[in-house]
């Protein structure tokens, strides 16, 4: 079987701005697969690209095996796309609008499949309501329903919680880990690490249009991010741990990599005098990774 999404050596620039710099990605078939990076990295470039909207200066892309560009028809078929952007027609209703969408691939009689689109995103209610009367989050849902009209075995998500409640949030992840079980690739790109860490089992991560990081989000946590130690106590810390902890708000933080060393660490405080009032554990956390990364990429440690 070949892979959901090929990307190749994909360059882009805009003037003077590089905005992707020899991309290669490869996505497997059912991945949950997370796109991060920071405001400018080039996510959306990639995305474009990808749809078909923005053409490469050098490199291929495909879906499914088909080349974005030689093969377009095909490849935008099997790809729906969720955009960052509200982008709607204001002279119809919801159910309108996904007929429409429908339209565009071909597909007629669909009904069922639109009403059960509307029932998973909460939209069963405005399905004859005027796009132009929605709020923002009813828009970003019907953004969502579009993209999923013509069942496509690849979707790709742009942020598609930015700015929305935290119902829709819940609403839209049930509905979109569903359909990721029942075989459909999921590309993600979110500002809520959370989310990426919760949803995506592979992360690549964009900085300046190049790809600084790729892996499972569970090697990621380990080879990035340490579990920590909180205290909030009285008296000298040992210079020691002292040297490798962070001091905020009253609280000392000291890494560790494993449970068993939490023990030993509680005994060397107590030891030096310290009376402990208070103690958190904290596990490792995507948006610790994605700092890391990116301070070590501005330091020019590379990947």
């Amino acid at each position: 079987m070949s892979v959901a999404i090929r990307i190749q050596q994909v360059s882009k620039s805009f003037g003077a701005v590089q905005a992707l710099d020899r991309v290669d990605l490869a996505i497997e078939p059912g991945e949950f697969f997370g796109l991060l990076g920071p405001n400018g990295a080039g996510k959306t470039t990639l995305i474009s690209a990808l749809a078909g909207l923005v053409r490469p200066d050098h490199g291929t892309l495909s879906v499914m095996g088909h080349d974005v560009q030689s093969d377009y028809r095909a490849a935008r078929r099997q790809l729906g796309v969720v955009p960052q952007e509200l982008v709607f027609d204001p002279f119809f209703t919801v159910r309108e609008s996904l007929k429409i969408q429908s339209g565009y691939f071909g597909i007629r009689d669909n009904d069922a499949w639109i009403d059960e689109i509307l029932e998973n995103l909460g939209l069963t209610p405005k399905a004859n309501a005027n796009m132009r009367m929605l709020s923002g989050g009813m828009k970003r849902r019907v953004l969502v329903a579009q993209a999923l009209v013509h069942r496509p075995p690849v979707i790709v998500l742009d942020e598609p919680t930015a700015g929305v409640d935290v119902e829709l949030r819940q609403t839209l992840w049930a509905f979109i880990r569903r359909l990721n079980e029942a075989g459909h690739t999921i590309v993600l790109t979110t500002h809520y690490l959370e989310e990426a860490e919760s949803l995506c089992s592979r992360i690549a991560m964009l900085q300046s249009g190049r790809v600084v990081a790729l892996d499972t989000t569970a090697n990621l946590l380990r080879r990035f991010s340490t579990h920590t130690l909180r205290l909030r106590c009285r008296g000298e810390m040992p210079a020691d741990l002292a040297l490798g902890a962070a001091q905020s708000g009253g609280w000392w933080s000291l890494p560790f990599d494993r449970y068993e060393d939490v023990e030993p660490l509680l005994a060397r405080v107590r030891e030096a005098g310290c009376s402990i009032d208070d103690l958190e554990i904290g596990k490792p956390d995507l948006e610790e990774v994605f700092i890391r990364v990116m301070q070590g990429e501005a330091r020019g440690e590379g990947r």
